[in-house]
């Protein structure tokens, strides 16, 4: 692939370790971000250093649902969409339009910039919260998709969109269905960082439900290497489920949580919370089959990369 390659959220938790690889393979970059104050911006600083000043990487502050975007197209072959408000629980009440800017305006005016750009490729990274709730496991590229959410509402739109661009303008767009993804660098409001923060300085955790829901957790690394081989495969108009094989229940996690910091961690158990589902597994079969895409890392492994990180991160940023 020519040209240089448009990420967007580059300096988010996925975002920031796609931009590094695509790096180490000698590719040119151009990464964008909005720094929403879903977090602290500082966190996303901090990703951003790894590589702010390798050779062949670029970085524009930019809002993509009302920023001019054809300077930001020239050259570009590629793009891998990432940028998005994440977080199911905040997605409701006066917050939705903010979901509305940042996932669908934002998805579909990147879609009409890419009609008139000669790329080659148009990965968008949806989540496995479009399926919903469901007990019809695992979940499949043709199981109905029935969000619980306003976040999976807006993710659905925004891969419909990406599809019909497809269609319409062959925008050679490819959806990808993250599942759970954790690692270095993630966000604060994520379930391993609230549980390895906790078994780092003391504190208690609240665990929402009884515990027993089950997550298919995906190793950042196999994430990035999913998008990576969508942006190089030629595969435009499909739907794609990346998932890591790690599925546990929820105070399985925890527990585990607990072997890899040597650290107890206090559990206090509330209501589940609104939009919240209780169990996700992919089947990943035709991640494999398209991309030859098969999870490395499993879920100790990973949980001990994200607590050596962890630990490396300043006091004052662990509270955030």
């Amino acid at each position: 692939m020519s040209g240089r390659i448009l990420v967007t959220g580059a300096a988010g938790f996925i975002g920031s370790h796609l931009v590094e690889r695509l790096l180490d393979d000698r590719l040119e970059v151009l990464g964008v971000d909005c720094f929403t104050d879903y977090y602290a911006r500082a966190i996303k600083e901090r990703n951003l250093e790894a590589f702010r000043r390798r050779a062949g990487f670029e970085f524009v502050e930019v809002d993509l649902a009302r920023a001019d975007l054809e300077p930001i197209f020239r050259g570009v072959s590629g793009v891998c969409h990432l940028a998005a408000q994440a977080g199911v629980r905040s997605s409701w009440g006066r917050q939705f339009e903010t979901y509305v800017d940042c996932n669908i305006v934002a998805t579909q005016r990147l879609l009409e910039a890419a009609v008139e750009a000669p790329i080659d490729a148009f990965v968008y990274a949806s989540s496995s919260s479009v399926y919903g709730d469901t007990d019809d496991l695992p979940m499949r590229e043709e199981s109905v998709t029935r969000p619980v959410s306003p976040y999976g509402v807006t993710k659905l739109a925004a891969e419909h969109m990406a599809m019909l661009y497809h269609r319409n303008y062959g925008v050679p767009a490819v959806a990808l269905r993250y599942f759970t993804v954790f690692g270095p660098r993630q966000r604060p409001d994520m379930a391993f960082f609230r549980f390895l923060r906790a078994a780092l300085t003391g504190g208690g955790v609240r665990v929402f439900g009884d515990g027993g829901q089950t997550r298919d957790f995906t190793f950042v690394g196999d994430v990035v290497e999913a998008t990576r081989l969508a942006l190089f495969k030629g595969v435009s108009g499909e739907v794609l489920n990346v998932g890591g094989g790690n599925r546990v229940t929820l105070n399985e996690a925890i527990d585990l949580v607990e072997q890899v910091a040597g650290e107890g961690i206090e559990r206090s158990y509330e209501d589940v919370q609104r939009g919240d589902v209780a169990d996700t597994l992919a089947d990943a079969r035709k991640a494999e089959r398209l991309l030859g895409f098969v999870p490395s890392v499993d879920l100790a492994d990973g949980l001990e990369r994200e607590y050596e990180w962890l630990r490396s991160l300043p006091r004052e940023l662990l509270g955030t």
